[in-house]
């Protein structure tokens, strides 16, 4: 009988250390560090306009993956919508998730208003996010967070037939 438990025990103990060494393969390691921080960042356009489609669109999620690049995050899922971004992001723990935020809002909107913008210079400060945003972290259920950011995608398929006007000033 305590061979029986004994061989359940090992068995027990190879699995946890199987369980724990994939878990940290999926970390990823700075000097001293291994670590595995993703969280899920939502922010909205200033308004709530939906101004995020077509052209600019494709340029928005471009300047994002170069911004994470930049800083060695990683993009584990994304989604951007007609008046908001989704992002699923793992964060290096150098790095606060407000500063990270901060920085990625405050330079794509540089980025799109020298780019799209009337103006070449503003004097007063360039404004195309709202000032809050939504974080929350991802643990176990990562899955779960992606296929919330995939199904943002179908239910914007509806959103992405509207045409704004032709005096509507993104700026």
């Amino acid at each position: 009988m305590s061979n029986r438990r004994t061989s359940l025990r090992v068995a027990e103990v190879i699995r946890f250390a199987t369980r724990r060494e994939e878990h940290i393969m999926d970390s990823r390691k700075l000097s001293h560090t291994v670590w595995e921080c993703k969280y899920h960042i939502v922010w909205i356009a200033k308004r709530r306009r939906k101004v995020i489609y077509g052209t600019l669109r494709k340029e928005i999620g471009h300047i994002i993956r170069k911004l994470c690049e930049y800083k060695g995050i990683a993009i584990v899922a994304g989604n951007a919508g007609m008046d908001h971004i989704h992002l699923c992001i793992a964060i290096p723990p150098k790095y606060s998730v407000a500063t990270i935020v901060g920085y990625l809002k405050g330079k794509s909107t540089m980025i799109v208003c020298e780019r799209y913008g009337k103006r070449k210079r503003n004097f007063r400060g360039h404004s195309f996010w709202a000032r809050g945003y939504y974080v929350s972290t991802v643990g176990r259920d990562e899955e779960q967070v992606r296929q919330y950011i995939r199904n943002q995608e179908t239910n914007e398929t509806i959103e992405e037939k509207y045409e704004p006007p032709e005096d509507d000033n993104l700026f």
